[in-house]
């Protein structure tokens, strides 16, 4: 399938919609985990936010290990499928999690159950589906940073929708609803792999017409097969299962593991004799990139917990015909990226016709200023505001917005710049740097 210079192809709208599904997924487990574990499985917030710190943190370490499985052994096609149905399986885990959440005995397993199962499924999925984007087009297309701004819209649709359907069904004040929250997150997988599946051989190539995301040719076949493929991720599950129950009851240790992990990351790719001098440079690019975005993602993170709780209990939340649950205020991000993403992408298309669009690096510090700016909103909002008295939905609506165009100048402009400079052989391993830095 060709790329013409008026059309995407096809094959973007199919990555669209599976990831536009599989966010569905987390955002809305993002959405009312919090919730769930302080109403339903009486968790103090501290040891909630710990969950959730250590959860996220993960989430986006997990990709190192499924990017690197991806580059060199099973590809990106394959990864997706195995990683969507493990996070599917462990959605209607916590689904039996949130139905018997009154029986610790049971509960407990079944969460840390199904939470590893996300996580390890998460690896799989989420660095792969990134990186075939810019498999589609040919290097150096004009088209990649407005490719990466549609599919980002794709994320943030599935983002905006899943805190609405999980808020609507789960945080109904009734602690045995949260259950179906879990379960419309397994269905939402189900569409995504399923999606995948059906229009993958078809949409999936590249600007000459032939097939991404396949398995290396030199990789063995041994490593393909589903029995392998179904163990390995089993045994992952249970490793995943022991990392989050190890940082939550035992030791935090995740900040550790980040580091000795970016630290083998290099090590591997630096090491390899087949990358040149000015290819070994832009990795460094890559690298020094990430550094700086980590302050974003930790102050921009604080959104699924700490926000939730302020939200849940310092937010004027009843309109008088009906209470606003806490978990909608985290479809704002997403609906305000769906919205503001066309205007965003319209002005860099603008300035660069002028030949006046910034630098990537400066769209970046844009994005930092714009996300202290909305914490500084907020903060006036809540200044000499006394002890139980809520504020109007206006400041956290507010900063949210700022938050929103702050993420619009980094995170697509940053998946575009991993697109541009990393070597192909890479690209997955390097695209889960990119996520690391939200870890």
């Amino acid at each position: 399938m060709s790329t013409t210079t008026q059309r995407h192809p096809k094959g973007l709208y199919v990555l669209f919609a599976t990831e536009m599904w599989e966010r569905f997924n987390y955002y809305g487990m993002r959405a009312i985990l919090v919730l769930f574990l302080v109403k339903a499985m009486a968790f103090n917030q501290n040891d909630a936010s710990q969950v959730y710190g250590s959860y996220t943190g993960l989430i986006y370490l997990t990709p190192l290990l499924g990017g690197y499985i991806a580059d060199r052994y099973w590809g990106n096609k394959r990864s997706i499928i195995a990683g969507g149905l493990v996070m599917a399986i462990g959605e209607f885990v916590l689904f039996f999690c949130g139905h018997f959440y009154d029986n610790a005995a049971l509960a407990m397993p079944l969460f840390y159950t199904g939470l590893g199962c996300m996580i390890a499924g998460n690896g799989f999925f989420k660095p792969n589906i990134s990186s075939m984007v810019g498999q589609l087009y040919k290097k150096g297309d004009s088209k990649i940073d407005a490719a990466y701004t549609i599919f980002y819209m794709g994320i943030n649709t599935g983002g905006a929708l899943g805190p609405l359907v999980c808020g609507f069904f789960g945080d109904t004040g009734n602690n045995g609803d949260f259950k179906w929250a879990f379960f419309a997150g397994g269905v939402a997988m189900l569409l995504s792999v399923i999606t995948q599946i059906i229009f993958q051989k078809k949409y999936l190539v590249d600007a000459d017409g032939v097939a991404i995301g396949d398995a290396p040719k030199e990789a063995p076949t041994m490593f393909q097969k589903i029995p392998v493929m179904v163990g390995f991720l089993f045994l992952l599950s249970l490793v995943t299962i022991a990392l989050v129950y190890i940082d939550i009851k035992v030791v935090s240790y995740l900040f550790w593991l980040l580091i000795a992990c970016i630290l083998l990351i290099a090590f591997i790719i630096f090491s390899d004799k087949s990358l040149d001098l000015i290819q070994k440079k832009k990795v460094a690019v890559l690298f020094t990139v990430s550094f700086f975005v980590i302050f974003f993602w930790s102050a921009f993170e604080q959104a699924g917990a700490s926000l939730t709780f302020f939200a849940s209990e310092n937010t004027q939340r009843d309109l008088g015909f009906y209470v606003v649950p806490a978990s909608f205020f985290q479809s704002l991000n997403s609906i305000f990226v769906v919205t503001l993403a066309p205007l965003v992408a319209w002005i860099w298309i603008k300035l660069g016709k002028a030949n006046r669009e910034p630098s990537s690096p400066f769209k970046m510090a844009m994005g930092l200023m714009l996300l202290a700016l909305g914490y500084l909103w907020i903060a006036t909002g809540v200044n000499g505001v006394g002890t139980g008295i809520k504020v109007s939905m206006i400041w956290l609506i507010g900063m949210y917005m700022m938050h929103t165009f702050g993420e619009l100048c980094l995170s697509p402009i940053g998946l575009s710049l991993f697109n541009k400079l990393a070597p192909v052989k890479f690209a997955s391993l390097l695209m889960a740097v990119w996520f690391t830095a939200n870890a």
